[in-house]
């Protein structure tokens, strides 16, 4: 299996291998709590048949090795860059979802030349009004309780009406929410590493500096999340300098709600303008 070493951290990570080998590459970063032995994932999108696609579990997630923390966003964004010297990539598209999107912002900031067309998928700035929904408020929340809790909270279709009135659904969901973790040990070390990431979050902040962004940024997200609300990415939109907004027919799984969401990243990403 191929790792990285960066500095403090063993890095896991994956590359697709495209339809065309002369691909445009891209890097992406996943949300709270990924982990690339959660199928499907990234890999098994129609993206991957299209650009040649890093992923990797990011500090204390996956199989990536379990620092000492706390942990930083910008750790985080400076494990992107590391990662992509360490491929021999001087540059990629970046494709950042949720907390990933947080972190691709880090990272446009922080090492601007690393980065192409940026990608942000229903995330947010933080600063005063703009950041997603506060999850370190519910860390104490475990299993079940916290899986009905998120669904309430990242589509507003979902609320605990619309889940008492829809039971076999929400077992369903429930059900393959524990099939694709099934065969994931947790230990005192990744629940740490979960809980580090999450005070990481908190105090994620870019609203300020929104403007370094140079990159010609897609900004995406769905009509009914509350996690990272619709008024977050207009944040993001007025304030980095080249980028347009699309919202679509989802919550904060939008990518696998709305079809036209993954055609409409394929399409601004290939577009050589």
């Amino acid at each position: 299996m191929p790792y990285a070493d960066m500095g403090d951290i063993k890095c896991f990570y994956e590359v697709s291998t495209p339809t065309d080998p002369n691909a445009s590459l891209l890097l992406f970063i996943g949300g709270t709590g990924s982990d690339l032995r959660v199928k499907p994932n990234i890999m098994d999108s129609p993206l991957a048949k299209q650009f040649t696609i890093l992923a990797y579990d990011q500090r204390g997630l996956g199989q990536t090795r379990c620092p000492e923390g706390p942990y930083t966003m910008a750790q985080y964004a400076d494990d992107a860059a590391a990662l992509l010297t360490h491929l021999g990539w001087q540059s990629s598209n970046v494709y950042g979802v949720s907390f990933g999107g947080m972190v691709a912002q880090q990272l446009a900031i922080r090492h601007p030349d690393k980065v192409k067309k940026l990608v942000l998928a229903c995330t947010s700035s933080g600063g005063i009004g703009t950041a997603s929904y506060p999850l370190h408020d519910i860390h104490y929340l475990q299993g079940k309780d916290r899986f009905k809790f998120m669904m309430a909270i990242s589509d507003t279709r979902c609320d605990d009406r619309w889940q008492r009135e829809n039971i076999d659904k929400v077992e369903k969901a429930w059900s393959f929410f524990v099939a694709q973790r099934k065969d994931i040990i947790e230990t005192e070390a990744t629940m740490r590493s979960a809980y580090f990431q999450i005070e990481a979050r908190k105090d994620h902040d870019t609203s300020k500096h929104l403007h370094k962004i140079r990159s010609k940024t897609f900004i995406c997200g769905g009509r009914y999340d509350t996690l990272a609300p619709p008024s977050n990415l207009e944040v993001l939109n007025k304030g980095i300098t080249d980028s347009t907004l699309s919202f679509y027919e989802g919550g904060h799984h939008f990518l696998i709600q709305d079809k036209n969401a993954i055609k409409d990243i394929s399409a601004f990403l290939l577009d050589a303008e």
